[in-house]
């Protein structure tokens, strides 16, 4: 008796990205990432392996308007080192979101993705504007460009 193996094993052909657009308005920083991150490894598809990038494209808008609870503008801190003596350089979320709110949005999603290879493509499937306007209009099907929050059904 011939006992078959009915196991699929997903290929990098088998992977067919969509785009997804997020409208960050009033929306909570890690809650908004995490669910990027989501959307980017693929985990939301039945092809995920974490192997193989399977994610999707993720298109965020109003990056500005993006919400940050409690006391984390001040007390957040982010350091980079240059490598030199006395090279560190600081940062509080404040000041980042001053700068750049894109930056504060891709720190996020980046430390929640994978720290290799896949993870690095992974990341470049981002895509963060301020303001409401984006220019991959081309990628999206007629009337699917409109951005909905994301909102978890209770």
């Amino acid at each position: 008796m011939i006992k078959q193996n009915n196991e699929f094993n997903t290929s990098i052909n088998d992977v067919k990205p969509e785009w997804h657009i997020i409208d960050a308005t009033d929306q909570s920083l890690g809650r908004v990432s995490s669910e990027i991150a989501t959307i980017l490894q693929g985990k939301n598809k039945v092809l995920y392996v974490p192997y193989i990038n399977t994610g999707d494209y993720v298109v965020v808008i109003n990056a500005e308007k993006i919400k940050i609870t409690g006391k984390k503008l001040e007390q957040k801190t982010y350091y980079r080192h240059s490598g030199y003596p006395g090279g560190i350089k600081q940062k509080t979320l404040a000041e980042i979101m001053n700068q750049s709110p894109i930056e504060a949005i891709k720190h996020s999603v980046k430390g929640m993705l994978p720290k290799n290879s896949v993870g690095r493509k992974m990341l470049s499937r981002l895509k963060i504007y301020v303001g409401d306007k984006h220019k991959h209009h081309a990628q999206f099907k007629s009337g699917e460009s409109l951005a909905t929050p994301i909102t978890k059904e209770d």
